[in-house]
This record gives C-alpha cells, sequence and structure tokens, in this order.
C-alpha cells in the first residue's frame, strides 16, 4: 500500500470534502482518501499496482479541483 499528499485547490465547504473523499475511495485501486478543508491537502492511500499518482491526479482534476 502506497500513500501520498496532494495539494488540492477549489475546496471550499464541507461537501467539497466529501465529494472528493466518495469519487477517490470509489476509484479503482485508492483504499482511502482523507481531505482537510483547512490545510487543502488530500491524503490517499492507494494499491500501486492497481493505480498510480497520476491517475489519482486525473481524478481529482475530472472531479472539478486543481491539483498542485
Amino acid at each position: 500500500m502506497s500513500e501520498v499528499t496532494l495539494t488540492v485547490k477549489g475546496m471550499t465547504c464541507g461537501e467539497c470534502v466529501q465529494k472528493l473523499e466518495k469519487t477517490l475511495t470509489g476509484s479503482h485501486g485508492v483504499a482511502r482518501a482523507m481531505a482537510d478543508l483547512e490545510s487543502g491537502h488530500v491524503k490517499v492511500e492507494y494499491k500501486e499496482d492497481l493505480v498510480g499518482e497520476k491517475q489519482i491526479k486525473e481524478t481529482i482534476e475530472q472531479t472539478g479541483y486543481e491539483v498542485e
């Protein structure tokens, strides 16, 4: 299991956090996603043999947020 913490721009409320976490955890290979509105970070635990950091970033961007 691998873990990455990404800075996400565009989260403005609790619903944004829930939407991002739900979308990421519904993605193939993602075991857990924890977004923090205050810091603007999302920590993602994933199985590197099923998904990579690039795909995780693409999923976040497709959800409507910007990854730094």
